[in-house]
């Protein structure tokens, strides 16, 4: 890619990094609840899940799910279901407990990467985004192959430092956690439900 051309693309991936979404709610609760270190397991799966939907948009996938109604709306309904889930298991979760090691030790590591990673998968949105977004920044001039790695690691890169440093400030309020942590994951878990419930219902 064209260096004025990444450039462009970089800023506006940290832009859509920032936005709040529901793997952004999952580094903030799950930084919370099992600390930064362990919470890179989640960073990592929402980073390759969300490489793998831009791959998946630039292969095709986004003008398949726009030509299917049937089959978007029926991406739509696994996407927010398995939010609602998300919300039930974090509204089920203890507070974060004053003992950091011992609640990360709750929780392997594959469990949380799984967790991200189908977080970023099961939100076809996503994949119509990127499938209308990416096109802009792609030279039809150069290697196209090469193109597409280099816009998927930028965006799995930004979105990955993005989320670390959410689950870092989550991390550093434990202490007000400790009081009324279990107040935190209820309203965290009531996001991911409205986030499950609003998905297939979005046009």
């Amino acid at each position: 890619m064209a260096l004025d051309t990444w450039l462009v693309y970089l800023a506006a991936m940290i832009g859509l990094s920032l936005t709040p979404g529901p793997n952004s709610l999952l580094a903030l609760s799950h930084g919370a609840l099992y600390g930064r270190r362990k919470t890179l397991f989640t960073v990592a799966g929402g980073a390759v899940g969300f490489a793998m939907v831009i791959a998946l948009s630039l292969f095709g996938i986004g003008a398949l799910l726009q030509a299917s109604t049937s089959l978007f709306m029926a991406l739509k309904i696994v996407g927010g279901a398995y939010l609602v889930w998300l919300g039930i298991q974090l509204w089920r979760a203890p507070a974060p407990s004053a003992d950091l090691h011992q609640q990360a030790g709750s929780r392997s590591g594959g469990s949380l990467f799984r967790q991200g990673l189908l977080s970023a998968l099961t939100n076809p949105k996503a994949v119509l985004f990127f499938a209308a977004f990416l096109p802009q920044f792609i030279d039809p001039e150069r290697e196209l192959f090469i193109q597409f790695v280099v816009m998927a690691a930028t965006f799995a890169l930004t979105e990955f430092v993005t989320e670390v440093f959410i689950a870092s400030f989550a991390q550093r309020t434990r202490a007000w956690l400790a009081r009324s942590g279990k107040r935190f994951n209820r309203i965290c878990a009531g996001l991911f439900v409205l986030l499950g419930g609003w998905l297939p219902l979005a046009r």
